[in-house]
């Protein structure tokens, strides 16, 4: 793409000065059985001293824990009869005799004898006893309620529930069932009081009380989720569908799970391309290109790239492109010239955008469809409708010449390099503007899909990642490709957006994993600076990138069998840079 120099046209070819610019656990809950040991086993943390009361290699694992646990899934898993023989097997009940005799009373309604016993269960926190204290009481006062019981439930309120003072709001609102049928708008006091069940009573105070004293539903589930998870995130290479993720063996990917196999070569640009992009679906790509053109692309369900739409109209070279949220329409943006909106069905002209005098330079489209973005010449920003129409716009040094323009996907904020160094993070409602400042020259930058994190590309040839929620924190650099004069830019990628990948300098595609910051592959093929990389949203093995070698790559998988006509997969011959031919 264009260089980067402030008072300069945004031309590919010029050169970026080294000293800047100067202007600047639990799902759902079903109740096993309540049986289990009548041994009397406290609520209390479960030693691990001796040989016979850890488990496992490394002596981590206390084993009447990792018992209780089983135990706990097997009753969850319905296995109640495995469930009782391991209690009994192993001499380690799954819940203590007093614990057994609260959960019981709690299925009964045995209100009063309840408290008793969650009284003897040992619990040293005051809150939580008292927590637990009202709601096994406010049900009381439901049931009475639903029994039309309605002094009992009234002695209930204020002998019992009212001097715990847990929660005041909580006590106004069972004090209003007393006075009305409708203690909630559109609900009955019937509806009220079978808000909650006995069993979902029991799923609260699990959730309540310690884990020593009830195992949280689904524990052993979670920790299994968790130790997929972790390998998961330590695999450099993984980029498949989690279900493909196995217990019986340790997860780890190989590169084939890359896209880092080149299954296609498209070659049908007169100049440089300087920008791709798929769209959201992943059903099409456009690309930019410095021979005044843009192209549409088709990916039919195999996977193989087709040109459907060459777009002609721009008097100058073609910088970048913007696809509509439901990839209907697409924007393309001149160099300082127009944008123009383009229907994709059809390769129509619908619209074209522009002012006198400053010439557009950047588009970017709402997430509601109806308006579009665009950067001027003259620094500031404008937007419009669909039909042409200017309904805003921001004066002063909000973007550079040549600049990134990206709205998040709320649409309440947009971002633009608004000086050498800072990235400007604008909402466009309350005018609160935040900087994102880098200690180098920003040359591009591009949003993750969630529009949590920010990829700065900079002038040291350093890629910074940045997190955008709350104050912007940089959480990570990438490092290796090669970017010494023109504009090359960068992308989020892969299952999850697990890796970012960057053209180079060095006609190599480069792709990193995106929380070790570990090189995964450089990708060589390219025969001039490769511009811009796109990941395939739909499909984590799809990557194209473009170069001044005026084609474009999509890659794929090396183990991919896939097989393309002849005319769809061509070498490389003589490589173009600045219109003149370059042997190499």
């Amino acid at each position: 793409m264009g260089g980067v120099e402030d008072e300069e046209p945004a031309l590919k070819r010029m050169k970026v000065s080294s000293k800047g610019l100067g202007g600047l656990s639990n799902g759902s809950c079903s109740v096993e059985p309540v049986g289990g040991s009548s041994s009397d086993l406290m609520a209390r943390p479960l030693s691990s001293e001796g040989d016979g009361e850890v488990v496992g290699s490394r002596g981590v694992i206390k084993r009447e824990e990792f018992v209780r646990i089983i135990t706990k899934a097997l009753y969850s898993l319905g296995y109640k009869k495995s469930g009782a023989r391991l209690e009994e097997e192993s001499g380690i009940p799954l819940h203590s005799t007093v614990v057994n005799l609260f959960m019981q009373q709690i299925l009964d309604g045995h209100w009063d004898e309840s408290i008793v016993t969650l009284n003897k269960i040992g619990l040293t926190d005051e809150n939580v006893l008292r927590a637990a204290s009202f709601l096994i009481l406010e049900q009381k006062f439901f049931e009475l309620l639903d029994g039309e019981k309605v002094m009992d439930a009234l002695k209930t309120l204020r002998t019992e529930i009212t001097p715990l003072s847990t929660d005041s709001s909580r006590i106004r609102q069972l004090s209003s069932c007393m006075l009305s049928p409708c203690g909630q708008v559109g609900s009955s006091k019937r509806d009220i009081v079978q808000v909650r069940t006995r069993s979902k009573l029991l799923e609260e105070l699990q959730n309540l009380l310690p884990p020593t004293v009830l195992i949280p539903e689904k524990r052993l589930e979670h920790l299994v989720e968790q130790a997929l998870i972790l390998q998961r995130e330590a695999c450099l290479f993984h980029n498949s569908l989690d279900r493909e993720m196995s217990l019986y063996s340790d997860h780890h990917c190989g590169k084939t799970q890359i896209p880092s196999r080149t299954l296609q070569i498209l070659e049908a640009h007169d100049d440089e391309v300087w920008y791709v992009q798929f769209s959201h679906n992943g059903k099409y790509l456009a690309s930019a290109s410095n021979d005044r053109s843009a192209i549409i692309w088709e990916v039919d369900m195999n996977g193989g790239v087709s040109m459907k739409h060459k777009l002609s109209g721009h008097l100058k070279s073609v910088s970048s492109v913007s696809w509509s949220p439901n990839d209907q329409e697409l924007l393309t943006c001149g160099v300082e010239e127009a944008v123009r909106r383009w229907d994709v069905s059809t390769g129509k002209c619908l619209q074209v955008y522009e002012k006198n005098g400053p010439g557009l330079v950047s588009c970017a489209w709402f997430p509601s469809g109806k308006y579009i973005l665009s950067g001027l010449s003259d620094k500031s920003i404008c937007m419009w409708d669909l039909d042409g129409k200017e309904v805003d716009s921001w004066k002063g040094q909000r973007t550079l010449k040549i600049s990134d323009l990206e709205i998040t996907s709320d649409g309440e904020h947009f971002l633009s390099i608004c000086k050498e160094n800072a990235i400007l993070f604008f909402n466009k409602e309350t005018k609160e503007e935040r900087f994102i400042e880098a200690e180098q020259t920003i040359t591009s930058f591009s949003l993750s899909k969630d529009s949590r994190f920010l990829l700065a590309n900079l002038l040291n040839q350093e890629i910074h990642l940045w997190n955008l929620e709350g104050d912007p924190k940089l959480v990570g650099k990438y490092r290796s490709h090669k970017r010494t004069r023109f504009i090359v830019r960068s992308c989020f990628g892969g299952l999850k957006q697990s890796f970012i990948a960057s053209g180079s300098e060095d006609s190599q595609v480069y792709i990193w994993h995106r929380n070790s910051g570990d090189l995964v592959e450089a990708l060589p093929g390219h025969s001039g600076a490769v511009n811009c990389v796109s990941w395939n949203p739909a499909n984590p093995h799809m990557l194209a990138s473009a170069s001044d070698d005026r084609t474009i790559r999509i890659w794929g998988l090396k183990r991919l069998n896939v097989k393309y006509p002849p005319n769809l997969l061509r070498t490389n011959g003589v490589h173009y840079c600045n219109g003149g031919a370059e042997l190499r």
